[in-house]
């Protein structure tokens, strides 16, 4: 149950990520520019944290 807290955290942030990139007008505005980095920051820490634990193969 945790690990898919954690991946819906991850997905959350990188949709956060994203929303910001557009408004961050080709990284020339600083605020959305540091969401952007944040985000994806945390979105793919959080993945990597996930398939620590979450079973994944090719069936």
């Amino acid at each position: 149950m945790t690990t898919f807290l954690l991946l819906l955290a991850a997905i959350a942030c990188e949709v956060a990520g994203t929303t910001a990139l557009r408004a961050s007008d080709g990284f020339t505005r600083v605020g959305p520019g540091t969401v952007v980095v944040a985000g994806y920051g945390a979105a793919f820490y959080l993945l990597s944290v996930v398939l620590r634990s979450m079973p994944v193969g090719a069936a």
